[in-house]
């Protein structure tokens, strides 16, 4: 969800223009240095791995396609940039991103591939660029994670060295990611024991949900090891309503070229969409969420909901990825948890007689713009039920991915770093 916002906001410039793992404790890196007492020591300043949310670092593409939707397709192609390429997304060639960006789910295996003749390729795992930026050219709209790295150089850190990223499929959810995971506990290892002491990760939106299944699945020796902090930004712990627009009617944020329509069928193929609903344990049961003349739908009704919409492979997808991280499980790392307020956020939908195919009328909440406030504050039940500290700080009038470039996220994170 990150992209689309920023999108939005070059939407004059074009017419156009968001939303770890299992094995040992064991390592093949030097031991970490010792102090007084046999303690690890603390580095001067620990080392950083940055987690994206939906839509949060670059994706590459290379075509060799026995078919295409338009003429002005490309068939074969070396790799390039797919994600985000504003020239892929005017008219016309939007039809040809979706068509390369969309996955295409199997319901006899549970799992998601991309079309036939298009490879995908995740860019960049262990450096920044790919999620400071989320456009290659660096035009601002694609800004992202780069006023937060360009202020860690500013202290001292060194890119790709002692702050590293750690981009991914964001289309899918964990339980496709495995891969990812090995990679980025293998990452981790490997920056602890060059700096001699515990690394620090920094996570935005959804990137916080990988974080979060990601820590849950290691022993508690490799966290107490590996991990001093995770700073948790603007993550949505028991989804975000909006999901239920994305995947009812479409979501353009506002870009006129670009239909909601055209843009639902690419938005409900990613798993990690389904992934991304509203969980029963925040929202009031009876809630109404989505209204149509004939039909209210709560948190229960999500079976129903996608067999009406008719995308029944969404319900698939729901059942797949609802366990990962429903029952929020404490991580067993001290946590700080960022979250917006005090910006108006899409709560429920009413539709009328031409649901689903239809603009729904929206009622607000409280919220960052993206992420409902009722889910940005779930982190506050690990409070005391983990022995390391969870620590809570509401960002009043922060937008979700406005966040990452304002003084006070950035003066915080100095202050977890730089803290004994």
């Amino acid at each position: 969800m990150a992209a689309w916002h920023r999108i939005t906001a070059l939407s004059s410039l074009l017419q156009v223009g968001l939303l770890l793992l299992l094995f040992s404790t064991r390592s093949s890196g030097r031991t970490l240095e010792k102090c007084l007492g046999g303690k690890s020591c603390q580095p001067p300043r620990p080392p950083v791995v940055l987690i994206p949310g939906d839509l949060g670092n670059q994706l590459e593409a290379k075509l060799d396609k026995p078919s295409v939707v338009h003429y002005i397709c490309y068939k074969k192609t070396d790799f390039f940039t797919l994600w985000l390429n504003l020239e892929l997304l005017i008219p016309v060639a939007i039809d040809c991103w979706i068509d390369n960006i969309r996955l295409i789910y199997n319901s006899t295996t549970h799992s998601s591939s991309s079309p036939p003749g298009v490879e995908i390729h995740v860019p960049g795992f262990g450096q920044t660029y790919s999620l400071e930026y989320l456009d290659p050219s660096k035009r601002s709209v694609g800004i992202y994670f780069f006023t937060i790295v360009q202020a860690m150089v500013e202290w001292g850190y060194t890119r790709d060295d002692d702050v590293r990223g750690a981009p991914y499929d964001w289309r899918k959810a964990p339980n496709e990611n495995k891969e990812y995971f090995l990679a980025l506990q293998k990452m981790i290892e490997e920056m602890a024991e060059k700096a001699g002491g515990p690394v620090v990760l920094i996570a935005h939106s959804m990137g916080n949900m990988y974080t979060l299944y990601f820590l849950n699945q290691q022993p508690q020796a490799w966290k107490d090891r590996y991990i001093k902090a995770f700073i948790s930004l603007g993550s949505p712990w028991a989804g975000v309503a909006k999901t239920l627009r994305v995947l009812i009617s479409g979501d353009n944020n506002h870009i006129p070229v670009i239909s909601p329509l055209k843009i639902r069928s690419q938005q409900r193929s990613a798993v990690s969409t389904s992934w991304l609903l509203p969980y029963a344990h925040s929202w009031a049961k009876d809630q109404v969420l989505v209204q149509t003349p004939t039909t209210n739908y709560t948190v229960l009704d999500y079976q129903r909901l996608y067999k009406d919409i008719n995308f029944e492979d969404g319900w698939m997808m729901r059942q797949d990825t609802e366990p990962l991280v429903a029952d929020l499980r404490p991580p067993g790392v001290a946590v700080h948890c960022l979250y917006g307020s005090g910006i108006p956020t899409q709560a429920s939908f009413q539709y009328t007689d031409k649901f689903p195919d239809v603009e729904p009328t929206v009622v607000m909440s409280d919220g960052d713009g993206t992420v409902n406030l009722q889910s940005a504050k779930q982190c506050g039940l690990w409070v005391g039920r983990q022995k390391q500290p969870v620590t809570l700080k509401e960002l009043d009038g922060n937008e979700h991915v406005d966040m990452l470039l304002n003084f006070t996220t950035v003066a915080y994170i100095k202050d977890v770093l730089f803290s004994p």
